[in-house]
């Protein structure tokens, strides 16, 4: 089963992120009005100023821009619930400045079109990745784990900057290059997962993982929970009995969760799968510090292809 579009019935926004956004209206209704300064070209010391919503986006910017750029990345804490964000005056200020910004889309950061709305700047250029790889509300918008979507996101980061600074196009388009050829190993890795583990069952308590999982072919079991978990509503009785009977009866190979965001079922299936010998393997929504998109999504398909092997 695959996960690229979760339902047709969801809202139109997650209920967490719904949320966020009546707080973020609150806490900036006057925020707005208090910026007096003018939006420029560039930042201190001659350089592009970059927003992004999320790092993995700030950091493929980075990679992109190298010293030409100065990157801002909202979300950048892995050990926080990128669900439960608040924006900030700061945050605000940023945008404000930016020259390009750089975000999901897919109802997974709405904050963003919130904030963008507030903050009308004509010369600003706006790239959302949902809108790259033809994706929508209701679609699954972890859309960084479809290896699809950075290549699509480098490219346009990448005219992005040769427009805006025409100057050092040759060093923009020879780092784009660089960083589509670096995204070969992770490429390669998922043929390799395909080749051994294509339609080995798998469960997750949400669908972060989805787009990985549907490159790798895997059968991703007990969508109707991950909604729930991922919408902040309750599973029903029927698929919470579902997911519990695979993990008992060993009927998948491995249980894949989001780090960021174990709250009491998720500990719950985590200690089933555990008392199962079921192998799980945990990742995250937000790029780890120290490591690099590639790095990231390498680490995390070895730790995968490490759980499948464990299954015994």
């Amino acid at each position: 089963m695959t996960t690229s579009s979760l339902s047709p019935s969801l809202p139109n926004c997650l209920h967490k992120r719904l949320r966020a956004v009546r707080r973020i209206a609150l806490s900036l209704a006057g925020g707005f009005a208090a910026l007096t300064f003018a939006h420029a070209a560039f930042a201190a010391g001659g350089k592009l100023p970059v927003v992004a919503a999320e790092n993995f986006y700030g950091d493929v910017i980075k990679q992109l821009g190298g010293d030409n750029v100065d990157v801002t990345s909202i979300l950048s804490n892995p050990d926080q619930d990128p669900h439960l964000f608040e924006a900030s005056p700061k945050t605000a200020r940023a945008l404000q400045n930016a020259s390009l910004v750089v975000y999901n889309g897919a109802d997974y950061d709405p904050w963003m079109a919130k904030l963008l709305g507030a903050s009308k700047n004509a010369k600003r250029t706006v790239i959302v990745a949902a809108d790259l790889v033809g994706k929508k509300a209701g679609d699954n918008p972890h859309l960084w784990y479809d290896p699809q979507t950075m290549p699509a996101v480098a490219r346009a980061v990448a005219a992005a900057l040769d427009s805006a600074d025409p100057a050092h196009k040759p060093a923009y388009d020879a780092n784009l290059a660089k960083f589509l050829a670096s995204l070969q190993p992770i490429d390669s890795k998922v043929a390799d997962l395909k080749g051994r583990y294509a339609k080995v069952p798998v469960t997750a308590t949400e669908p972060v993982f989805g787009y990985m999982s549907d490159a790798i072919g895997l059968d991703m079991r007990n969508l109707s929970f991950q909604l729930a978990t991922m919408n902040d509503t309750e599973a029903s009785a029927t698929d919470i009995a579902a997911f519990e009977r695979d993990l008992h009866e060993r009927r998948v190979h491995v249980l894949i969760y989001n780090s960021q965001a174990t709250e009491a079922l998720t500990k719950r299936m985590l200690k089933l799968a555990k008392d199962s010998k079921v192998p799980t393997m945990s990742v995250t929504e937000t790029e780890p510090a120290g490591k690099h998109y590639q790095q990231w999504m390498l680490s995390q398909l070895d730790a995968l292809d490490t759980a499948l092997a464990a299954f015994k």
